[in-house]
């Protein structure tokens, strides 16, 4: 009876360790709880000499948005963070706007306001050595094309909408700031310090408003993570097994069927002639006898 204890035992402890739960993946970190009327942690930025923009919550389609408003004012939300860019290097946001800034244009210093940015910042040392990577969405910029800020060197603006076209209607983007920042200043992302939104136009005097939804930063893909999907085609290739068949179709089992009938001729004379042809084709020694 002890033999069957111990498999009992066995059987009893993979069955625990069956129900225990699998190692969690590193959780999303929703840094602009928004859609849940939310600001905690976000500190308001305000720009020298210039009007503060308004941030309030307001519904839109049954679901709660910041919007973001400006009146010849230029004023911002800073969400300060912590991030190794190499665990936590994706950014994702939805936005939307009403319209451009009229005479907004991003490659002068007159004309660089925006209804909708969103910056990540870099610390580095010295304030005047921070970095930052500013999403935009362009006046004159058209999505994918970016430029240093002429207010900065250390600023790097990327169009992720553009123009008027999409006015109104919301988008999603997920950038890779890591990646953005590498392909913006050679180098590899220090950890990010702030998370930054700001809706202005005190430099053109005009009006402009951006809805912003919620801001989550996303983990890292694992490689292990990765490799089954690269390697499905290589194992797919043992079971199509194409050349194991191929050879199958090329020996089809008519071939076998004609031998017989081939071999008709053969067997006819093996009787010494006491079964004639057919009288299509007679022997020639039954027509001499």
């Amino acid at each position: 009876m002890q033999p069957y204890r111990t498999i009992c035992a066995a059987c009893i402890m993979v069955s625990f360790l069956a129900t225990l739960p699998a190692p969690a993946a590193e959780p999303e970190l929703r840094i602009g709880k928004f859609s849940s009327a939310e600001l905690a942690g976000w500190k308001e930025q305000t720009v020298f000499g210039s009007k503060k923009s308004t941030y309030s919550f307001a519904q839109d389609n049954g679901k709660t948005v910041l919007v973001g408003k400006s009146a010849d004012a230029a004023s911002g939300l800073l969400y300060k963070i912590d991030i190794d860019p190499k665990t936590y290097p994706i950014i994702r946001w939805t936005w939307k706007i009403d319209h451009t800034v009229k005479k907004g244009n991003e490659r002068t210093k007159e004309g660089h306001d925006f209804a909708a940015r969103l910056y990540v910042v870099f610390p580095r040392g010295f304030f005047s050595q921070t970095r930052a990577i500013e999403y935009v969405w362009g006046n004159v910029l058209r999505k994918g094309e970016s430029i240093r800020s002429p207010y900065s060197k250390n600023a790097v603006m990327i169009a992720v909408d553009g123009g008027d076209e999409l006015a109104g209607h919301w988008t999603t983007h997920r950038r890779n700031f890591a990646d953005d920042y590498r392909l913006a200043f050679g180098e590899e992302a220090p950890k990010a310090g702030a998370i930054a939104i700001m809706t202005d136009s005190d430099n053109t005097h005009e009006s402009a408003t951006g809805y912003y939804g919620d801001i989550t930063l996303l983990p890292a893909v694992r490689e292990e993570e990765q490799r089954p999907k690269e390697s499905k085609p290589k194992e797919m290739q043992p079971k199509d097994q194409v050349p194991k068949e191929q050879p199958a179709k090329q020996h089809p089992t008519k071939p076998k069927e004609a031998v017989p009938k081939e071999q008709v001729p053969k067997e006819q004379p093996s009787s010494n002639g006491s079964h004639p042809l057919p009288p299509a084709a007679p022997l020639p020694t039954q027509n001499q006898q």
